[in-house]
């Protein structure tokens, strides 16, 4: 059952380095190219998925630390990709800051929540990439998404941490936001030449069943090099697996083009 338009998804692991960054930002360059109007959200103070999206962070008017800290408008802060129908609502390194600057401040919670609720009707997908850490950045973001979607890395300590993530969605979900729920999750890095990735692709499966997609998507050199480019993968090697791999999973979250 692919819920209604718009969807707000957190994409969200504790675990650092799992492809949270590269789901969020092929998977929207994906959607945006099936002809959804799609926003990615930059929630890390790394920056990776603004930058991974070709916009130089350093240089910024308005970005989601205003927007999270100062009420700026988030469509103050908006700007397009290289993609057409894909837009970024960058992070910048201030964020970092937020966290502590975060604690004091009323309904701190819910600050992207109500940011998202102006731009609502503008955009089909709006992707989160929340950082990997469980800090008061995160919790906005679940608290402002429809559902989760997380990356698993094919690997030995894959599942490590899940456990308190999905705790943490429960709190959540109990105390801020009760829709919320753990609706997708994607296999990535995957190894076919390792037994290793075979077994714990099996083990998410019996694990999750349905709510596993059934791409699983490559590790490549080709993925990590695109955003040293400031491309998503299908700008920088359309015909790659990854991009590939990234259009399949897209057409499986949406059904299909817009």
């Amino acid at each position: 059952m692919i819920p209604p338009l718009p969807r707000i998804i957190a994409v969200a692991n504790q675990k650092g380095g799992v492809g949270k960054t590269t789901t969020s930002v092929n998977l929207g360059a994906c959607l945006a190219d099936l002809g959804y109007r799609t926003l990615v959200v930059d929630l890390d103070p790394q920056g990776n998925a603004s930058t991974g999206l070709g916009i130089n962070i350093r240089g910024l008017q308005a970005s989601m630390y205003d927007v999270i800290l100062s009420d700026v408008p988030i469509e103050d802060c908006v700007e397009a990709s290289s993609v057409r129908n894909l837009f970024v609502a960058p992070a910048s390194l201030d964020l970092a800051g937020a966290e502590i600057e975060l604690v004091p401040a009323f309904s701190r919670e819910l600050r992207l929540k109500q940011a998202l609720h102006e731009v609502r009707d503008d955009y089909d997908y709006v992707l989160i990439d929340c950082p990997p850490s469980l800090g008061l950045l995160t919790i906005n973001g679940m608290a402002a998404a429809t559902e989760v979607l997380v990356p698993i890395q094919c690997e030995y300590y894959a599942l490590e941490g899940l456990g308190q993530l999905l705790r943490n969605v429960g709190l959540v979900q109990k105390n801020l936001n009760p829709t919320l729920e753990v609706s997708t999750i994607v296999l990535v890095m995957y190894d076919a030449r390792t037994k290793l990735a075979e077994e714990v692709a099996n083990e998410v499966r019996s694990h999750f069943g349905e709510k596993v997609c059934r791409i699983v998507i490559p590790r490549t050199v080709r993925l990590s090099e695109a955003p040293s480019f400031g491309q998503p993968i299908i700008a920088f090697d359309p015909t790659s697996r990854g991009a590939i791999a990234y259009r399949e999973l897209a057409k499986e979250v949406s059904g299909g083009p817009a």
